[in-house]
């Protein structure tokens, strides 16, 4: 077998396209904060669990650990722009996007095909990565909003009328 690099190997994921994640979650201080993600599973229905993951020195981690709440939002095919947005850690994050307060006291960002509100039941290393397993409390669907996906490195839009 021939080795590979990691490019090769980034190139090769991304090949598997993947819906399209946005993580909020509060810090020690009750300051809301966002992350662009794509590494989104689902893991089982009994009981409710969905996992993630998140590089393992990145400075959301310390906002979902165990027993910690976070709200997934599904983007909405038009939401290339936010996605782009959440991608990079910046202050004030939420100041032109629009949101609302969740009943959880969760940040909600407005438009997404589906949300997810999660507790964090365990962490486990995965490479670079923490896989983030995570039990879904609530959740909200809206069917008619068509997904973002993102393969080889490219957003694409999904038109669920079409299948």
């Amino acid at each position: 077998m021939t080795p590979f690099t990691s490019q090769d190997l980034r190139k090769g994921f991304s090949s598997f396209a993947t819906g399209v994640t946005i993580i909020t979650s509060l810090d020690a201080d009750m300051q809301a904060h966002g992350i662009t993600i794509s590494s989104f599973n689902t893991v089982s229905l009994e009981p409710p669990l969905i996992l993630w993951s998140l590089k393992k020195h990145s400075r959301f981690m310390a906002n979902v650990e165990v027993g910690h709440k976070h709200l997934i939002h599904v983007l909405e095919r038009s939401q290339e722009a936010m996605a782009m947005h959440f991608a990079t850690v910046k202050e004030n994050q939420f100041i032109t996007i629009p949101h609302k307060l969740a009943d959880s006291g969760l940040t909600q960002v407005d438009g997404c095909v589906a949300y997810y509100e999660c507790e964090t039941v365990s962490v486990h290393v995965g490479g670079d990565h923490n896989i983030i397993v995570a039990k879904v409390l609530n959740l909200k669907n809206h069917p008619e909003r068509d997904p973002l996906i993102f393969a080889r490195s490219k957003f694409v839009g999904l038109d669920m009328a079409s299948l």
